[in-house]
Protein backbone atom coordinates (compact mmCIF):
# COMPACT_ATOMS: atom_id res chain seq x y z
CA UNK A 1 0.00 0.00 0.00
CA UNK A 2 2.66 2.14 0.88
CA UNK A 3 4.44 1.84 -2.63
CA UNK A 4 1.35 2.74 -4.25
CA UNK A 5 1.00 5.88 -2.07
CA UNK A 6 4.74 6.73 -3.37
CA UNK A 7 4.24 6.57 -6.99
CA UNK A 8 1.17 8.72 -6.98
CA UNK A 9 2.46 11.02 -4.48
CA UNK A 10 6.12 11.17 -7.13
CA UNK A 11 5.83 14.51 -8.94
CA UNK A 12 9.48 14.48 -10.55
CA UNK A 13 7.56 13.28 -13.97
CA UNK A 14 6.09 16.93 -13.68
CA UNK A 15 9.38 18.66 -14.09
CA UNK A 16 10.11 16.41 -17.48
CA UNK A 17 6.28 17.66 -18.76
CA UNK A 18 7.02 21.12 -18.09
CA UNK A 19 10.07 21.53 -19.25
CA UNK A 20 9.07 20.08 -22.79
CA UNK A 21 5.94 22.09 -22.60
CA UNK A 22 8.48 25.24 -22.46
CA UNK A 23 10.23 23.45 -25.30
CA UNK A 24 7.44 23.40 -27.47
CA UNK A 25 6.25 26.83 -26.72
CA UNK A 26 9.63 28.48 -27.56
CA UNK A 27 10.37 26.18 -30.42
CA UNK A 28 6.72 27.30 -31.79
CA UNK A 29 8.04 30.94 -30.98
CA UNK A 30 10.95 30.42 -33.24
CA UNK A 31 9.55 28.80 -36.11
CA UNK A 32 7.00 31.55 -36.18
CA UNK A 33 9.81 33.85 -36.21
CA UNK A 34 12.15 32.22 -38.48
CA UNK A 35 8.93 31.95 -41.17
CA UNK A 36 8.18 35.62 -40.67
CA UNK A 37 11.32 36.89 -41.35
CA UNK A 38 12.21 34.89 -44.03
CA UNK A 39 9.30 36.17 -45.75
CA UNK A 40 10.43 40.01 -45.09
CA UNK A 41 14.38 39.34 -46.02
CA UNK A 42 13.19 37.40 -49.53
CA UNK A 43 10.90 40.91 -50.30
CA UNK A 44 13.93 42.78 -49.18
CA UNK A 45 15.99 40.81 -51.70
CA UNK A 46 13.59 40.58 -54.41
CA UNK A 47 13.51 44.23 -54.37
CA UNK A 48 17.15 44.48 -54.53
CA UNK A 49 17.46 42.46 -57.42
CA UNK A 50 14.99 44.35 -59.53
CA UNK A 51 16.91 47.37 -58.68
CA UNK A 52 20.17 46.23 -59.14
CA UNK A 53 18.84 44.56 -62.70
CA UNK A 54 16.88 47.92 -63.92
CA UNK A 55 20.48 49.90 -63.44
CA UNK A 56 20.41 53.60 -63.52
CA UNK A 57 17.13 53.76 -65.42
CA UNK A 58 15.53 52.68 -61.89
CA UNK A 59 17.89 54.48 -59.56
CA UNK A 60 16.39 57.30 -61.68
CA UNK A 61 12.70 57.01 -61.78
CA UNK A 62 12.22 55.67 -58.31
CA UNK A 63 13.73 55.61 -54.83
CA UNK A 64 15.59 52.16 -54.65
Amino acid sequence: MTMIKNLLMDDSGASAAEYALILAIVGTGIAVAAWTLGGAIGGAMNKATNCINAGTQAAATTAC
